[in-house]
């Protein structure tokens, strides 16, 4: 009865998280009535796509699709590239000042995000790379989370497996690639995780540096679809269940690294 209860309590926790998510999706599968009824309508009846296939043909909403893919990718990437390559020497190579780079890293912490916008911002004016879908992704290239985070995951692998490697004949970027990169893969799924979700939902960053909405992420796109439809929440919340299906099928297929990665990089 005792574990019965506690089931029953975590259930009601969850659903209760999950009630924006519950109640977005079933407004989207309306057909007619008023979403902001009270009690509300939970499970819509009957069940229809036409929010969906309205949204998608009102918007356009391929083009914005496109754009967040190819942010996302080179991101993505990107970031897992740079970051497990920055982590490798600061965890696994000895240095004079390796602790101090490792220090200095870990203060960018504390800078307030505004004024590294401003820097970035005018950076990338300098290169001639404002309204180019190139300077979204730009300045969240290297990380010092995603730094942090292999570099506490690199630190659990043990020495002899490198030092065996080396015996053999492999230089550092072997070692790297081929024996500590596969010893790391939760946390580098963990990454990719947040990465993915950073870059698919960025808003604010896309709208400073993109001039021309034809570049525009999904993300910003759905706030002119709050305009365009403002007295239609269901074309609204059809549209922003569009932009979280990705986010929650990259969640679910990688969520079996999800908490080993995060615990690796507690210990």
């Amino acid at each position: 009865m005792k574990l019965f209860m506690v089931y029953f309590a975590l259930l009601a926790l969850a659903l209760f998280a999950m009630g924006p998510f519950l109640w977005l999706l079933s407004t989207s599968l309306k057909t007619v009535g008023n979403v902001y009824a009270f009690p509300p309508q939970i499970i819509p009846w009957p069940v229809s796509f036409e929010n969906y296939v309205g949204v998608w043909k009102a918007l356009h909403l391929e083009k914005y699709v496109i754009n967040t893919l190819h942010i996302t990718a080179v991101g993505v990437v990107g970031t897992l590239l740079i970051s497990a390559l920055a982590a490798y020497p600061l965890a696994r190579m000895h240095f004079p000042g390796r602790e101090v780079v490792f220090v200095a890293l870990l203060s960018t912490f504390v800078l307030p995000n505004p004024g590294g916008l401003i820097i970035n911002f005018l950076t990338l004016q300098k290169m001639q790379l404002i309204n180019t879908l190139s300077a979204v992704y730009l300045p969240s290239l290297a990380t010092p989370f995603g730094i942090f985070l292999l570099r506490q995951a690199y630190l659990a692998i043990p020495a002899e497996l490198e030092d065996a490697a080396r015996i053999d004949g492999a230089g550092e970027l072997t070692v790297w690639w081929r024996i500590s990169l596969p010893l790391i893969k939760p946390s580098v799924a963990t990454l990719a995780i947040f990465n993915f979700m950073g870059y698919w939902n960025s808003f604010l960053w896309p709208l400073i540096v993109l001039q021309d909405p034809d570049k525009y992420p999904i993300a910003v796109a759905l706030q002119y679809l709050q305009g365009m439809f403002w007295d239609n929440f269901r074309l609204v919340a059809a549209g922003t269940m569009f932009s979280m299906v990705p986010v929650l099928v990259v969640f679910f297929s990688m969520q079996r690294y999800f908490i080993s990665g995060v615990v690796g990089a507690l210990k």
